[in-house]
């Protein structure tokens, strides 16, 4: 029978006096014994007082990091290290380090819907904050004639293991702000605080070991600096971004037209003022915002809008971290830099700031913005970068509220409301859908050309595959009709003209539905309800209201070709087995609707 051998831990008090008596020996050895003694947290303190001998640690210093970030309260020993470490040596384990937590991400499932990236209880991001302290040191501590060249690698390694949660990122914030030399300005009051532990700022700096390396910093270097935070941030705002909702456009559009909220029904603006998780997303954007503005990110002119669109979107800034020349080399996140713009007038109109306004006009600016974020994968690019998108949505309703809607000939409103109408159609958030298709309509409706209206119109009822926009399209056409009316205009809706031109992609030749079994109209109808019901409705009010509209003849034609196979695919689809409620009485409104008619 095999014997189990059991190692036996030593002592706490053997352990204390093995540390503090060692020290002497050489330096192999002496690493060699707090491996075998540094087990547990009780032992730190001794550590942490032995470590007080700054040429010891400049010594070890550097070996001490991955073995004392596995012990739970080992912050203050770490700062010691970086405090008396040879910082060239240290800052390269805080890098190593913090690559073994982006690659430890990848072994936690993420659970914690309120907290994307983290599992409850999870260490990682208690490690970030302490490393991220200790980089904020040790980047100080570094007088090298071209810091630029550590910190670029360090940034990088940073967001490799960063996720965006309010914490973290507050751990971010903090070591931005320590690197610009600047002390972290307190919260504003409307904002839910968020506080982690910042060595840096808290310490005592006068304990930080000489730089035994030092050299005379090149003059170019605090403008590389600079503009590399720079860039660091703007790609941690576009990360923070995507993954919380931030809600802009809809919020926004509750601001501008508060008539439009319905009464004894909380707003979004109201969820996020009175929620402490909502409040602290605001929070922790509008410090990233400041931050960006103390680094010297506060003008928003021609040159600064051209250079997120004038350019490649789908670019990552970083990578350029590790091989950079000049000031020209490095590039601000485009996707941050939207975001940055959306804040801008989110914050002006919400929270009545002072940010900068963009010099810039729906067309051709935010147009040509809106047209090379989106691309050609336009389903792919909204559900990958959902913040992006709603920022991009804020940017032009801010706009359209300002009435800055072109700057000379150069207009395509089609192309542009048909990006618009997509967002509507693929982003994962409903508010943000409502609030695309809001948008959409408003500068359909403001357009002033009539014919310009009415080919966007034609075009999405004859052209689009989605129900959902084909349904919207019936409502604006409505909507221009009504006003027509209304205002007793002259134009391509006040005459029977425009039913004419639309009435083949309003009511379609559905005759094949009589040759359709269940299955096919089962799937017929999942795909096409939306649109069913809206031209139903649009139907009765034609038919009902405005009768002077309908060209001779069309009527008996609608009702052969468009109502009487619909109402009888629908009347079969009633008796299916399994058919659920929603659609029961969805039928049954379609049915009664199109036989009050009088079509068949």
């Amino acid at each position: 029978m095999q014997e189990t051998i059991v190692t036996k831990m030593p002592e706490l008090s053997e352990s204390i006096k093995a540390i503090q008596e060692a020290a002497k020996e050489d330096r192999f050895t002496y690493l060699t014994i707090l491996q075998y003694h540094v087990t547990s947290p009780e032992i730190l303190p001794t550590l942490n007082e032995v470590l007080q001998d700054a040429d010891l640690t400049q010594e070890i210093g550097w070996d001490l990091v991955q073995m004392l970030l596995k012990l739970q309260g080992s912050e203050t020993c770490l700062e010691t290290v970086a405090r008396l470490g040879n910082p060239r040596e240290v800052v390269i384990k805080v890098m190593e380090a913090l690559e073994g937590l982006a690659m430890a991400w990848n072994d936690e499932v993420i659970v914690d819907v309120d907290e994307p990236g983290v599992i409850p209880d999870s260490k990682i991001p208690g490690k970030f904050i302490t490393l991220l302290g200790m980089l904020a040191i040790l980047h100080r501590r570094i007088k090298t004639k071209y810091p630029s060249r550590f910190l670029g690698p360090s940034l990088v390694k940073v967001f490799e293991a960063y996720q965006p949660t309010p914490e973290m990122t507050a751990s971010v914030i903090n070591l931005v702000y320590s690197l610009s030399g600047r002390k972290r300005p307190p919260l504003p009051t409307r904002t839910s605080s968020i506080s982690v532990a910042n060595p840096d700022q808290d310490g005592d700096a006068s304990k930080n070991a000489p730089d035994p390396e030092a050299e005379q910093e090149d003059p170019k270097e605090e403008a590389m600096q600079r503009k590399l935070l720079q860039s660091f941030v703007t790609c941690i705002l576009q990360r923070y971004v995507n993954a919380h909702d931030m809600l802009w456009s809809p919020r926004l559009l509750e601001v501008y037209n508060p008539r439009r909220n319905i009464p004894g029904k909380k707003t979004i603006t109201e969820a996020f003022r009175e929620n402490e998780e909502l409040q602290k997303r605001d929070a922790v954007v509008g410090q990233l915002v400041a931050l960006l503005r103390d680094l010297g990110l506060d003008k928003c002119g021609q040159e600064f809008i051209k250079s997120v669109f004038g350019g490649p979107v789908h670019v990552d800034p970083l990578s350029a971290f590790d091989d950079f020349s000049s000031v020209d080399d490095i590039h601000f996140s485009p996707g941050g830099t939207v975001c940055l713009i959306a804040y801008w007038i989110f914050s002006n109109d919400v929270f009545s700031s002072d940010s900068p306004y963009p010099d810039m006009h729906i067309f051709p600016d935010h147009a040509s913005m809106l047209a090379r974020f989106l691309g050609r994968e336009i389903q792919s690019e909204i559900l990958s970068s959902p913040g992006i998108a709603d920022a991009l949505l804020a940017i032009g309703i801010g706009l359209e509220h300002r009435y800055l809607i072109k700057e000379g000939e150069d207009t395509d409103l089609m192309a542009y409301h048909h990006n618009l109408t997509l967002i509507s159609v693929f982003h994962p958030d409903i508010q943000v859908r409502s609030a695309a298709t809001t948008f959409a309509g408003s500068l359909l409706h403001a357009e002033p050309d009539d014919q310009a209206r009415l080919d966007i119109l034609e075009d999405l009822l004859e052209n689009c595959m989605f129900a959902s926009l084909k349904a919207c399209a019936i409502t604006w056409l409505k909507e221009e009709l009504i006003t027509a009316k209304q205002e007793n205009l002259t134009n391509r809706f006040s005459s029977s003209d425009v039913i004419e031109t639309l009435q083949y992609s309003l009511f379609p030749d559905l005759l094949s539905l009589k040759d359709m079994d269940t299955e096919s109209l089962v799937e017929f109808w999942a795909q096409n309800h939306l649109f069913l019901l809206q031209v139903a409705n649009f139907a009765y009010f034609l038919f009902t209201g405005f009768k002077d509209l309908v060209p001779a003849g069309m009527g008996a034609a609608v009702g052969q070709r468009f109502v009487e196979p619909l109402v009888a695919a629908a009347e079969k689809l009633m008796k299916v087995d399994g058919a659920g409620g929603e659609d029961q009485m969805q039928l049954g409104i379609l049915t009664d609707r199109l036989r009050s008619l009088g079509l068949q």
